[in-house]
């Protein structure tokens, strides 16, 4: 029987009673005895697996030599040296209580939290559960934008809940919205809110997801940890390192933090950054990573890594620790706006994913031909994610040795505009692989350095 949809029920389904099962036939209450009369569980009995809050914040990039007025950003808390650029973006605020979550506005951090799940298995259906909160804007107080999560490259979304707010929910200020999550692809993902995309995606508002395969935990190969479902191991590897490409223009940063209007039709980046960070930086500690076992004070603030504090709001290190012989996956995503080389200088990197989709016999990746590849450097368009392999060479402690214990290999974005940034100072997109002799204990989750 059809039911009108009343504003009461519509505004309902925006402050966030309703849910979704992305690839699933999940609707909220009213609009399922329309359309899909299927029996589902109340959006009031589902605990979020993660928290994800929008707000606004402030990073730290490199002040030397400045770029013009508009950087350093002289609202910056930390005018010049640190915390000194304005952005919008995500905070996980899993397991914070209420006053705990109120304190987080104005604290947003980029690159969005790293998170990842399990392939969703109907022998054992488990969704996962994703809750927006839009915290509003501190700085920017006059600014009441909604807030989406758009998972990038998701197949089999529903239209309704993807994300897009011309013919989706989006998630008003003060209010929550809870997303659940039925992924049926592995691979290397990227979300972003997709309100205002233009500015919310430049200003910050982006992060790396991955959807691990139901074959975890097997062992196929000698490996029990994989890329894709491949049925012989191929894809198995020892240690993962997620490589989230973002770009700042620092101008447009600075006009959303003066009360300006940016034109974005004048595009031009400054900085090109390997998770929410600008070499050196992207070799600092990591500070909180572990989306499920997050470490923050008693106030549920960030912990800064150790020995930078300006780096508080960018936790995630680009930096790639391995022993001989381990096979290291690199889960790359570009969410920048220009095209990305990336290169790494004396290893061959096999290309076993591209979009979230396996080289080798289509979705399931267990048959058909392999059109996996070898290559040093890696071509990366606008908004495409890649999946790369590579087995750490032997320990050399020669002339390749930094003197530290350690063979270093560099890793960076060859294009020079994006290795150096504009303004002629610190690299950008660049990082280093570390081969130890040994000693690297097992990462107890991706980025981690086992030291």
């Amino acid at each position: 029987m059809n039911k009108h949809i009343s504003r009461r029920d519509f505004l309902k389904l925006a402050g966030g009673t309703a849910f979704v099962v992305a690839g699933a036939s999940v609707m909220p209450q009213f609009l399922r005895k329309t359309l899909l009369p299927v029996q589902v569980s109340s959006a009031a009995d589902v605990i979020p697996d993660l928290n994800i809050a929008g707000t606004d914040g402030w990073i730290h990039l490199p002040p030397n030599p400045p770029i013009g007025f508009y950087f350093p950003d002289d609202l910056a808390p930390g005018y010049p040296t640190g915390l000194n650029t304005y952005i919008f973006g995500f905070r996980n605020i899993t397991g914070l209580s209420v006053d705990q979550i109120a304190a987080q506005k104005n604290k947003a951090q980029h690159s969005a939290p790293l998170f990842w799940v399990k392939e969703f298995d109907p022998g054992n259906p488990i969704d996962f559960n994703v809750q927006l909160t839009n915290l509003g804007l501190a700085q920017r107080p006059d600014l009441t934008d909604s807030h989406t999560l758009h998972w990038h490259g998701f197949r089999n979304v529903i239209p309704y809940y993807d994300g897009e707010p011309t013919g989706s929910i989006s998630v008003p200020v003060g209010l929550n919205f809870t997303y659940v999550y039925r992924p049926r692809n592995p691979g290397t993902y990227m979300y972003h809110c997709h309100v205002e995309d233009v500015e919310h995606v430049s200003m910050g508002m982006t992060g790396l997801v991955f959807v691990r395969p139901k074959q975890d935990g097997q062992n196929f190969g000698g490996y029990t940890k994989f890329a894709y479902n491949d049925g012989d191991g191929s894809t198995g590897f020892d240690r993962e390192f997620a490589m989230f490409l973002s770009e700042v223009w620092a101008e447009a940063h600075w006009a959303d933090s003066h009360i300006q209007l940016p034109d974005w039709t004048d595009y031009r980046a400054d900085f090109s950054l390997l998770n929410g960070r600008v070499f050196p930086d992207t070799l600092e500690p990591n500070g909180s990573i572990d989306p499920f076992n997050p470490v923050r004070d008693a106030n549920g603030d960030l912990v800064p890594p150790t020995g930078r504090d300006d780096l508080q709001y960018q936790p995630l290190s680009a930096l790639i620790t391995c022993q001989p012989g381990e096979r290291v996956l690199l889960r790359f995503a570009n969410l920048g706006f220009r095209e990305a080389s990336m290169t790494l200088a004396g290893i061959k990197l096999r290309v076993v994913g591209r979009d979230a989709t396996p080289m080798r016999g289509g979705l399931d990746g267990t048959a058909g031909a392999d059109t996996s590849y070898e290559t040093e450097t890696l071509l990366m368009g606008a908004g495409e994610s890649f999946d790369v392999i590579f087995t750490a060479p032997a320990f050399s402690g020669g002339a390749g040795s930094s003197g530290q214990g350690y063979d270093t290999y560099i890793l960076y974005n060859r294009r020079y505009s994006q290795d150096n940034n504009l303004a002629g100072g610190f690299g950008g997109q660049r990082t280093e692989v570390r081969v130890y002799p040994g000693g690297l204990s097992a990462q107890q989750f991706p980025n981690d350095w086992g030291i």
